[in-house]
């Protein structure tokens, strides 16, 4: 048996006690540091309830105090349910009352909306995690009348300790559950096929630690890493602080990267301790990387490409690959993950056919909370089926196509919408592009395009004219957008990604 996930929280404590392990501004605790307080944290909240099998919400931003909550939770074997802070009062609702959450822990600076909710579900317990509503003492206070010593808890590994809501664009709301045994799978996918961490690692987090930034922590806990937080994202803090901290590893998704690229400062920033920048999450504008490889190096750059079910990495994208019609594909798979390209029939497809990516690993998820119909049909006899369409070429090399979900069939063929994005976005007049389907009485849906421009350009009909044949002469012709929106912003999910369901939503009128 593996380890679990509690055992290598306690190996990195024990093997780097003294060492700074996370820092916030001005604040850092060492290993040690956060070894006890996640102790104290653990004990605290069994007393309020929510041990061992206990689920918990838990609605933070990022703060010095996001790791050692966590590890609290993984201690004491309670499964915790992270909240989007950016989602709606409905939708908290809904994930909560979903996955039958009894206790809340909140940050400080998401009182008011705490108080939101504690008063639409009066059932629900909701904790302070440094100040406590209406003088209820908070969990820091509540931590220091309890042991400092782990938890005695006989965890297994196959109890769920992380329920995390995807953002899979199906409108199915999905919380897919990880367990001590997968999500050390997990910890072990980073180490061994992305990043190596040393000691000598700094990580800086400007995206929510909830989401993929969040599973660099363990593996830098256990290598003695360092874990630098930021409240969140924007391009001139992010660039100061590498400087400051001296990072060597940053992840982030396409639309930070782009952000980056943009800034005035981007070209003149010291950056020379960052090694590694690590990025996935949602297609990156070919455009984009060429100019970020262009000004920082294409040796520091490695792609991933995983799902909330079995995350990291399925495949990588290495620096010396960066480069090409490669710079197209998402890498190479790594090495404990199986994969197979099934058609609709079942069956895998010929080699350099199109299909569905179906995978199966130790990272995986053990299924969605309480959804036995969904678990059933995307957890088969071990396997994950990802509903992403893709191509492995005679390298190896797995080639993404779409979702299926986001296929659109237009006069009888299917086009998918990434690739026609990808051409447009080589476009210069084009910033940023989302294509959907939309219905139409002769194709049955007609390839639409949304398109934000470039500085300087002119939103026009000539304009519509030059990107049609733009990408008419990169594809097919039946890919060939039939209508072009012009539109000041796309809208994206909570983690970045392009919003297709709602524009879907929005040109057939179900809005």
């Amino acid at each position: 048996m593996s380890p679990t996930t509690r055992e290598l929280i306690v190996r990195g404590a024990r093997q780097h006690t003294g060492r700074v392990a996370v820092l916030f501004g001005d604040q850092e605790m060492t290993f040690g540091e956060v070894d006890e307080l996640s102790n104290r944290f653990a004990h605290a909240l069994a007393r309020e309830g929510a041990g061992h099998h206990g689920r918990v919400g838990l609605l933070v931003n990022n703060s010095l105090l996001s790791v050692p909550l966590d590890f609290a939770c993984v201690k004491g074997g309670v499964n915790r349910v992270p909240l989007n802070s950016r989602l709606s009062v409905a939708e908290h609702v809904t994930m909560l009352t979903d996955t039958r959450c009894e206790l809340v822990v909140f940050g400080a600076d998401l009182a008011d909306r705490a108080r939101e909710l504690a008063a639409a579900m009066p059932g629900v317990t909701f904790l302070g995690l440094e100040t406590g509503l209406d003088g209820e003492p908070s969990l820091m206070e509540r931590a220091k009348s309890v042991p400092p010593t782990l938890p005695e808890v006989e965890v297994g590994s196959d109890d769920v300790i992380l329920t995390l809501f995807t953002s899979g664009t199906t409108g199915t709301l999905k919380a897919a559950q990880h367990t001590q045994a997968s999500y050390a799978g997990i910890c072990r996918n980073v180490l061994l096929n992305l990043f190596p961490a040393t000691d000598e690692d700094v990580m800086l987090h400007a995206a929510s630690l909830i989401h993929a930034s969040g599973v660099f922590v363990l593996p830098l806990w256990l290598r003695g890493g360092r874990t630098v937080i930021l409240p969140g994202f924007a391009p001139e803090p992010f660039l100061k602080a590498i400087t400051r901290y001296g990072a060597t590893a940053v992840n982030l998704v396409p639309t930070m990267i782009q952000m980056l690229v943009e800034n005035p400062d981007f070209e003149t920033a010291d950056v020379s301790t960052l090694r590694r920048i690590i990025y996935g999450a949602s297609p990156m504008p070919r455009p984009v990387i060429e100019r970020a490889m262009r000004v920082w190096g294409r040796e520091r750059f490695w792609q991933y490409y995983g799902q909330t079910e079995i995350p990291l990495c399925i495949a990588v994208l290495r620096p010396e690959d960066h480069t090409g019609d490669r710079l197209a594909a998402c890498g190479q798979l790594v090495a404990e993950i199986d994969l197979r390209l099934l058609g609709e029939d079942g069956r895998e497809v010929p080699s350099g056919e199109p299909g569905e990516i179906v995978v199966r690993g130790p990272s995986a998820a053990a299924g969605y909370f309480d959804a036995p119909e969904l678990t059933a049909d995307t957890f088969r006899d071990g396997w994950v089926h990802t509903r992403d369409v893709g191509v492995l070429d005679g390298d190896g090399f797995l080639f993404l196509k779409d979702r299926t979900s986001d296929m659109i069939i237009s006069g009888g063929y299917n086009v998918y919408p990434r690739e026609v994005e990808d051409v447009l976005l080589e476009h210069p007049a084009v910033r940023e592009a989302a294509v959907v389907g939309t219905p139409d009485e002769r194709w049955v849906e007609a390839v639409t395009a949304v398109v934000v421009l470039a500085e300087g350009a002119v939103p026009d009909d000539g304009l519509r004219e030059v990107l049609v044949a733009h990408v008419t002469g990169k594809v097919a012709s039946y890919k060939k957008p039939r209508k072009i929106v012009f539109s000041d912003a796309i809208p994206k999910t909570a983690v970045g990604k392009l919003d297709r369901k709602s524009l879907r939503a929005r040109f057939s009128g179900g809005e």
